[in-house]
Order: structure tokens, then C-alpha cells, then sequence
């Protein structure tokens, strides 16, 4: 049977990467070695790691100005990192409540400074996006998840603030182009759109490091990072290089243009189909609906359990909802064909038809 994978991640990834990845697990790059035992010290894995960084930067058109690091922990430790190395104690940052993941990095700023929420959708239970920024003046910086992979909302633009703009960019990174340079510190796990899970990116102006009173322990000072080439210590390889040969792919299929019309295509396909049948409902306000996770229930909850049922039959796998808020999401990151999501679309059309 084929399967389709709509996991909202770890997701699916190109298939000429898997296979590239399989190989270097038994004879990367002819080697002799296996990619899973090269010492992350050799040059094997110094050319690994600096191609990876440097497509992140052609990606992103940034220059020399910011490091690119990738760092163990996934964005949650993120969610940590960020103000331990920005916010002092008497200080206060801004940070926009769009969901659960930005309700997580409220939280953990909080054990470090200040915190003002500069603007929150729950009023209406994350299903969409509050774009009236209320952002005090002494803030030093503000913090928004640009995609909100549980609720199934995103930030179609680039909010226009003073100070500088931190994103986690986790579950819609690289899936469209945007104005990087707008943005001083970007943090993204790479298991939706650039890679495996196990590794996150953190892409870091330099000059906005090193400006607070509190000692911050070596492993979780990014300057530390940087100073020592992004190989502090061990880095998971592995995780590292699959990132690399999905960001080779992205260049290679035509980079981030042609990953925003191919998002575009999926989702017009998905929500046209959804809007047309009264037996489905998005529950996102259609100017903030995701690109890359769609987020719907039925109007007769009686009958989820019965299309979960024939979702599992048909080899669609990832279909049922965030535990935290139920229902049903379709995850459509950058290596989903098109041919996924005219399959899941059939079959929505057809349940429809008989328990509409």
C-alpha cells in the first residue's frame, strides 16, 4: 500500500535524500566509513557541516554579520536559550501569544526578565493572528513563532518593529522567501523542512551578543559556539548531515521561490476542497490559514473517528489533530507532493458524499 505522510513532524523528506542518506550510512563518500562513525572533528565532517551553513546564508541572502550554528536541544531549549543570552534580570522583552509553542517561550523567558505579551489570539482560541502589536518602547526585542503548527495559523508578513525581531521559524522555515536580514536571531528545529529530528538551527547577528551583566554557563552561551567554530562539543552528525543534503535539495529544485509556489499549490488544492464540502470545517480565519498545516474538524464530531478510520485504511498516516486541541490537521511541508494532497482530497470528497 502507499502511504501518505502528513505528520506534522518529524515529516516526510525528499526521497533522493533518504537515499543519499542510506548510503553514507554504510560508505559516505567513499570513504570506507559510515556517516554514523566519522569523527565530527575530521575534515570529513568540517565539509559537512560549513556546505550546511553556507546554504542556510545563500538561502537566506545574509551576510558574514550573522553565525549560523546548529545546536542540540530542539527549539524548546530555545524557548530557553534566547533569553538567557539576551534578557537581563531588570529587563523586559516582547513576545506575541499566537499558540501553544509561544506560550511555551513566555514561559521560559520568564525565568530570566521581563516579559510583555505584545499581542495574543486567545480570545478566540489561536485561530488567528492578532497583527496589533502593542510593544513597549524599553523592550529588548520581540519574539513571535511565525507558524503555528498545533492551530494551524501563520504570520503572512513580518511584523515592523524598532528592536530587535527574534522568530521561531520551526515548522515553516525555508518554505517561502522572506526579508531575512529584517530579523536578528532565527532558531528552528529541522525535523518539518530541513532535515531529520535531533538538530536545531539557530542563525545569530553577532552583534547582538554579549550585552548582559548575567554569567551564562559555556554551553549555552552562543558566543561560545561561535568562537569555537560551531564544534563546542559533539555535534549529531548524522542530523547535521542530513539537514545539509535537504538544504542541497531546496537549491538544486529551484530554492525558495519554487518551495513557496509548490506550498501555495498544495494548500489552495486542500482548503478550495475543504471550503466546498459543508461536512468539513477549517477552524483558522482564512487570511491567517497556514501553508504548511491545515487545521480542521468535522461538523458531526461523531464521524471523526470513522474518517481516522478510513484515512487509516488508505495508507494516511499524521491526519488526527494536536492532543491539546483535537480534531483533524493535514501537514504539508516542503517535500509533499502534490499527488499527497490530491489523494487525501479524494478521499475527503468521497466521505463527504456518503455522510454528508
Amino acid at each position: 500500500m502507499k502511504m501518505y505522510n502528513f505528520n506534522s513532524g518529524p515529516s516526510i523528506l525528499p526521497e533522493e535524500v533518504y537515499a543519499q542518506a542510506a548510503d553514507a550510512i554504510h560508505n559516505f563518500n567513499n570513504t570506507g566509513l559510515s556517516i554514523l562513525e566519522i569523527g565530527h572533528r575530521t575534515s570529513w565532517f568540517e565539509e559537512v557541516l560549513h556546505e550546511a551553513q553556507a546554504n542556510v546564508k545563500s538561502l537566506m541572502q545574509i551576510d558574514d554579520s550573522y553565525e549560523v550554528l546548529y545546536l542540540h536541544g530542539g527549539a524548546t531549549t530555545q524557548f530557553m536559550q534566547v533569553p538567557m543570552n539576551l534578557l537581563d534580570t531588570n529587563a523586559q522583552a516582547a513576545y506575541c501569544d499566537n499558540g501553544i509553542w509561544g506560550k511555551k517561550a513566555i514561559e521560559e523567558a520568564g525565568y530570566f526578565g521581563k516579559v510583555a505579551v505584545a499581542a495574543s489570539s486567545k480570545d478566540k482560541g489561536h485561530t488567528y493572528i492578532n497583527k496589533t502589536l502593542n510593544v513597549p518602547d524599553d523592550a529588548v526585542y520581540l519574539h513571535y513563532t511565525t507558524n503555528n503548527t498545533v492551530e494551524g495559523t501563520q504570520w503572512h508578513h513580518i511584523p515592523d518593529v524598532s528592536m530587535p525581531l527574534i522568530a521561531d521559524m520551526s515548522s515553516d522555515i525555508f518554505c517561502r522567501p522572506m526579508d531575512f536580514s529584517k530579523f536578528s536571531l532565527i532558531y528552528a528545529g529541522a525535523q518539518k523542512n530541513m532535515g531529520a529530528a535531533g538538530v536545531t538551527l539557530t542563525v545569530v547577528k553577532k552583534d547582538l551578543l554579549g550585552k548582559i551583566n548575567r554569567p551564562i554557563p559555556p554551553i549555552m552561551d552562543y558566543r561560545k559556539h561561535i568562537e569555537a567554530g560551531a564544534l563546542l562539543n559533539t555535534p549529531p552528525v548524522f542530523a547535521v548531515y542530513v539537514s545539509m543534503l535537504t538544504l542541497r535539495w531546496i537549491i538544486a529544485n529551484g530554492g525558495l521561490a519554487a518551495m513557496e509556489q509548490r506550498a501555495k499549490e498544495r494548500a489552495d488544492l486542500l482548503y478550495n476542497t475543504l471550503d466546498s464540502l459543508p461536512l468539513f470545517k477549517p477552524t483558522v480565519a482564512k487570511e491567517d490559514r497556514s501553508l504548511m498545516n491545515a487545521v480542521f474538524i468535522l461538523e458531526n464530531g461523531e464521524l471523526e473517528k470513522q474518517f481516522l478510520d478510513e484515512c487509516k485504511k488508505n495508507g494516511m498516516i499524521g491526519v488526527k489533530g494536536h492532543r491539546s486541541v483535537g480534531g483533524l490537521r493535514i501537514s504539508m511541508y516542503n517535500a509533499l507532493p502534490l499527488s499527497s494532497v490530491q489523494a487525501v482530497c479524494d478521499l475527503l470528497k468521497d466521505f463527504a458524499n456518503r455522510k454528508g
